[in-house]
């Protein structure tokens, strides 16, 4: 009964359907009355413009789509990949600490003993191939900042500047990527010009007196 009475002392809200429907009748009318101003050729140009954009505007949703779907599969292909690589990461320290245990073994060694030794070492990089590890040690190559860390330069005779010419500590990259970088020393550029073989070699003065 409350509701009834209600409804019936808000004229508006009684009236608010009738005033859409009113609308719309409106709004249809004004589009027939544009159409029909406009001539044939000027629909049919309106109806194709509209199709272009249209065929626009799907071009591009599915551009979008397709380049997700690309995206979320580089994504999977990637986690695939790299998965491992924080735990070979954390491998890297211990392959190094085990070559140089085996290079600091005494000569007494027992045969077997280095050879079991030996064969874990092929193991672990065996491991490491398998899954894409591969080692980095760039003696003698040009610096790269990609994959090498420079600890020190040294002028050496016959090295052009920029050369590796030690390498302290191996690089390891996965696949495509990098591990850890390559510690290096490089050669640099002599602070002495060398001797002219040809140049005068001055007047030599006698202090024997």
């Amino acid at each position: 009964m409350t509701d009834d009475i209600s409804n019936s002392n808000n004229p508006e809200q009684n009236n608010a359907p009738e005033e859409v429907q009113h609308n719309e009748e409106d709004n249809i009318v004004n589009l027939e009355e544009e159409v029909s101003a406009l001539s044939p050729d000027q629909i049919i140009a309106n109806l194709e413009a509209e199709l272009v954009q249209t065929k626009d505007r799907t071009m591009r949703a599915l551009a979008d789509a397709e380049n997700t779907r690309k995206r979320a599969m580089k994504d999977r292909d990637d986690a695939g990949k790299y998965a491992i690589a924080n735990f070979a990461r954390d491998l890297l320290d211990f392959s190094d600490n085990f070559r140089r245990a085996l290079e600091s073994l005494p000569p007494e060694t027992p045969e077997a003993v280095r050879g079991g030794l030996d064969a874990m070492e092929r193991e672990l990089q065996g491991s490491f191939d398998r899954h894409g590890i591969t080692k980095i040690e760039p003696l003698d190559e040009p610096f790269d900042a990609n994959y090498h860390e420079v600890m020190f330069e040294a002028p050496v005779p016959g090295k052009a500047k920029g050369i590796i010419i030690q390498v302290i500590e191996p690089g390891y990259v996965i696949k495509d990527r990098l591990l850890r970088a390559a510690k290096v020393g490089i050669a640099k550029e002599s602070e002495t010009p060398p001797a002219d073989p040809n140049a005068d070699p001055g007047v030599k003065i006698d202090i024997q007196g």
